[in-house]
């Protein structure tokens, strides 16, 4: 299977995604461990994929998207967007409505103090 057929697969059967540099339990880079902490703490059920584990699809999914860094987070299928737009999307109560809207379950309350915790 080629890497762009197994992140395809991997965006298909999974309802939120997370390409990153680490894990979820072990970032091991700032910016995945940003997105990560986010998601983890809002209570999203995700998979997340260790691109240092796999050059191929460390490029793979660069080239997926068409993005040049990785955090990648994929939503339903869909490019979300890396660090800088999810921590924007959290900050503004986007990533509540991308949420909302695409039937993903997450903790409404800590949402919330993360916004409380920047502002």
């Amino acid at each position: 299977m080629s890497a762009t057929d197994q992140i395809k697969q991997t965006v298909e059967t999974n309802d939120v995604v997370l390409y990153m540099k680490g894990t979820k339990t072990m970032p091991q880079c700032g910016f995945s461990s940003r997105v990560a902490g986010v998601l983890n703490f809002m209570g999203v059920e995700y998979a997340d994929v260790n691109v240092l584990a796999d050059d191929t699809i460390r490029q793979g999914i660069k080239e997926f998207s068409d993005w040049p860094t990785i955090p990648q987070l994929y939503v339903k299928g869909e490019f979300v967007g890396g660090c800088d737009i999810i921590t924007e999307m959290t900050l503004s109560g986007e990533l509540d409505q991308l949420f909302d809207a695409k039937g993903v379950h997450y903790d409404k309350d800590a949402a919330e103090k993360i916004r409380e915790a920047n502002a």
